[in-house]
């Protein structure tokens, strides 16, 4: 019998059984997400993984994202982080690798088809041990790497991720096997499309190192005046340098970054704290009424005081 002629029946074979493994996982992902979550909401079910069901579209919906691996089982996403735009389903994955002022939106979703996900919080510390030990070296060189990415799913991720939600319903096993399946995870995202992007979130050497640290900063100081010429001199970077570096790992400018910073921390004021507008804006940094309530109203589509009673009559505040 001619050996090509085996070799190609085998791969067939290979790929028939791929397929049929990827639609049981795929059913299944969906089956046991809709068992653990029956209605609308976010419910952190294991450490670090929460699952998220929503059974109709939603407006973009603003936070601060964690580094975090987003996994959908049903529907389809939009997360707004800029001017750019990252579509994710359930055969795309997203990865979030900084923490970033971002929006997002739930566009496909229905009551007999709900949008089901689940949020892997990424830890740093995990990432570099898993990279020393599968033998990955870090980064090289110093070019930036964008902190947010949708990429396509593959069988192996999307089974570690089945095996994961499966400890929901075993939480004897959860605490010894959980971890082994969180580095295994890890593992696959080094081996993948976005394991270079994976690699500087532990590392962050070079530019991104530099990025990093003022990323660090504008959160911790955005109420405070920007200079950015003093900011790119702490980090040893020309001004025309810093501002490309940073723009190309956050879709942002510092302004724009420090800008929608403040004004989702005035949203939360006003929502936690019951402050009213002048104070929320005058407690984040501005000193002018008219700037701040324009500049909300650009970012979130209705004045402050109106979009915050909108948000007290919704149930659902999460953006990816």
């Amino acid at each position: 019998m001619n050996t090509r002629a085996v070799q190609t029946d085998s791969d067939h074979a290979r790929s028939d059984r791929d397929a049929l493994r990827e639609k049981a996982d795929r059913s299944e992902l969906v089956e046991r997400i809709t068992r653990a979550i029956p209605d609308d909401g976010r419910v952190e079910v294991l450490e670090g993984l929460t699952l998220h069901r929503s059974s109709k579209p939603t407006e973009p919906l603003h936070s601060v994202s964690e580094p975090a691996l987003c996994v959908m089982a049903q529907g389809a996403k939009l997360v707004h982080l800029g001017d750019n735009h990252h579509r994710y389903d359930p055969y795309h994955y997203l990865l979030v690798t900084s923490e970033l002022p971002i929006a997002g939106e739930i566009v496909e979703a229905s009551r007999d088809k709900p949008y089901l996900s689940m949020i892997l919080s990424l830890d740093a510390n995990l990432v570099s041990s898993v990279m020393v030990e599968a033998g990955h070296p870090a980064p090289s060189n110093a070019s930036s790497v964008r902190a947010l990415d949708v990429s396509p799913l593959d069988n192996d991720l999307l089974s570690a991720m089945v095996r994961l939600i499966r400890l929901i319903e075993s939480p004897d096993e959860a605490d010894v096997i959980g971890p082994l399946i969180k580095r295994e995870i890890v593992f696959r995202l080094l081996q993948g499309e976005q394991g270079r992007r994976l690699r500087h979130m532990a590392v962050m050497n070079g530019s991104d190192h530099r990025i990093a640290s003022v990323i660090q900063k504008l959160h911790d100081d955005f109420d405070q005046a920007m200079d950015v010429e003093r900011l790119a001199e702490e980090v040893g970077m020309s001004t025309s340098s810093f501002y490309a570096h940073f723009k190309s790992v956050t879709d942002m400018t510092p302004l724009q970054f420090q800008k929608q910073l403040r004004l989702q921390e005035a949203r939360r004021l006003m929502l936690t704290e019951d402050l009213n507008a002048s104070t929320a804006g005058y407690r984040v940094g501005y000193n002018n009424d008219a700037q701040f309530n324009r500049e909300y109203k650009r970012l979130f589509g209705r004045p402050p005081m109106r979009d915050v009673h909108r948000l007290r009559e919704s149930a659902d505040a999460a953006a990816f």
